[in-house]
């Protein structure tokens, strides 16, 4: 592709970019379609000579977008958002066009101080004391695992990643179990192992840690010969919504001179509004704090933001300096390969850059405020019905509910939640609440309006009806 088919083909995207977004009401939320349809459909073997853009770009319009779930559709109401405003497309395309590896200052010095500039607004717009610093994570997961490490590091006197853990004491991590699966996933990669994992009871609205059990199991595994490392506390759990007494836990972790990691992925964004930080209360104390500006605020995946009171910490569990990595002749700059486990490292910063200046936070707390209040009034909606239920209130925009009808209630939730999936016009998830089946409803996509969510009661009850 010469420079001139390269412009050609990019505005060619990019118009085809801005058709999709006009016409996404018009389609299906998920595709109806069985597994291995689009698998068939694709060559058995690749290409030995060249293809014209023309055939390529028709096939994707063919075969690709056709089985697609459409993540920016108005009507996901499933798992959380993963949110992509169209100003953080446009710099996503000039992050793809300059292609640069942001792995350390000299590779990219604007991403750098770009990323740090960023990342420090966004510690104001939240309302988190100035002694945090951060880093722009891929994902929530990543962040969680850099966590899970410094306290692993840290309750070993900085000897794990020298001497392995083998002869050393259980490293012992403490959580409930409304934390989302990529802290589980964070013990097996840090190699403290499940079972080190102690899952602390709930209780409440918000199903939050009883911080008096959290104390005993403390002390308990002390007095066994255990290594308590750290607590991972949630705020806004992908479940039900579940969030940690915060200040609670933290005078626990404090007591015990133990890590606080507080997991706030999705409710996190919902920060910026200072009505809804008492949902965190806290906080403040805690070692490192994750949030995904991807999900709720609208920058396109990946960007999410790991707070971290002392980096240094951070960077002594996983910073490595071979001599090609040395910047030499500079003192005191930041190299943020040093603050993750990747050494590479996309310029996530601009897209957030982008989306802060376009919309301005007055905007995205607009935006933010009204999921909350759509999602409540649809909650209340439903519970004014005679066949349905409220099973978890609403956690800001997040409530699940449960359709009565059936000798199973599981059996049929569950065929109800994959009929209204079937059906399209909505996207919803299931979970278990006290291991029942319940339906997820939570409302964050960045260009859903009021009537959106109207729609919803519509397909729940005419479907609902339908199956009873």
């Amino acid at each position: 592709m010469n420079n001139d088919e390269f412009r050609a083909w990019s505005r060619r995207a990019a118009d085809w970019g801005a058709d999709y977004r006009d016409t996404l009401r018009e389609r299906p939320v998920r595709p109806a379609l069985s597994p291995g349809a689009i698998f068939r459909s694709i060559e058995a073997s690749p290409p030995e000579t060249a293809e014209p853009m023309d055939r390529i770009f028709a096939d994707f319009e063919a075969k690709i977008v056709p089985g697609m779930t459409h993540w920016q559709h108005p009507r996901f109401f499933a798992y959380f958002p993963a949110n992509a405003a169209p100003v953080s497309v446009v710099a996503e395309y000039l992050v793809s066009a300059m292609a640069a590896q942001c792995m350390l200052w000299q590779t990219s010095p604007a991403a750098t101080e770009l990323e740090t500039r960023t990342v420090d607004w966004m510690r104001q717009a939240l309302g988190l004391p100035d002694e945090f610093s951060g880093v722009i994570q891929d994902s929530a997961s990543s962040a969680t695992l850099a966590a899970v490490l410094t306290m692993r590091e840290r309750a070993l006197d900085w000897q794990g990643n020298k001497q392995g853990l083998a002869g050393q004491a259980r490293v012992r991590v403490y959580s409930s179990d409304q934390v989302h699966t990529s802290i589980d996933r964070a013990i097996w990669v840090a190699g403290i192992g499940e079972e080190n994992l102690v899952r602390i009871p709930v209780a409440g609205r918000f199903r939050a840690m009883d911080t008096s059990a959290l104390d005993a199991a403390i002390i308990s595994d002390r007095e066994a010969g255990m290594l308590p490392a750290g607590i991972i506390a949630s705020v806004g759990g992908t479940s039900t919504g579940g969030t940690d007494d915060i200040a609670a836990v933290a005078a626990v972790a404090k007591r015990h001179g133990l890590y606080l990691h507080v997991d706030a992925a999705w409710a996190g964004s919902a920060m910026i509004c200072p009505e809804y930080r008492h949902f965190w209360s806290g906080v403040e104390e805690a070692d490192s704090v994750v949030f995904n500006p991807h999900k709720w605020l609208g920058a396109q995946f990946d960007c999410s933001i790991q707070f971290i009171r002392q980096p240094e910490d951070l960077v002594r569990t996983l910073a490595i300096k071979p001599e090609f990595l040395k910047t030499h002749g500079h003192d005191g700059i930041i190299n943020y390969s040093e603050w993750t486990v990747p050494l590479g490292r996309r310029f996530r910063a601009l897209k957030l850059w982008f989306l802060l200046r376009a919309h301005g936070l007055e905007g995205l707390r607009t935006m933010i405020r009204n999921h909350v209040t759509w999602s409540e009034g649809l909650a209340a909606r439903l519970a004014r019905e005679a066949d349905f239920e409220i099973v978890t209130e609403p956690m800001l925009s997040l409530f699940s509910f449960r359709h009565r009808a059936g000798v199973d209630p599981d059996e049929h939730n569950l065929r109800l939640v994959n009929a209204i999936n079937d059906d399209g016009r909505i996207y919803l998830t299931q979970t278990r609440v006290d291991g029942r089946v319940a339906i997820r409803f939570q409302a964050g996509q960045f260009e859903a309006t009021a009537a959106d969510v109207d729609a919803a009661f519509g397909v729940v009850t005419e479907i609902a009806r339908g199956l009873a």
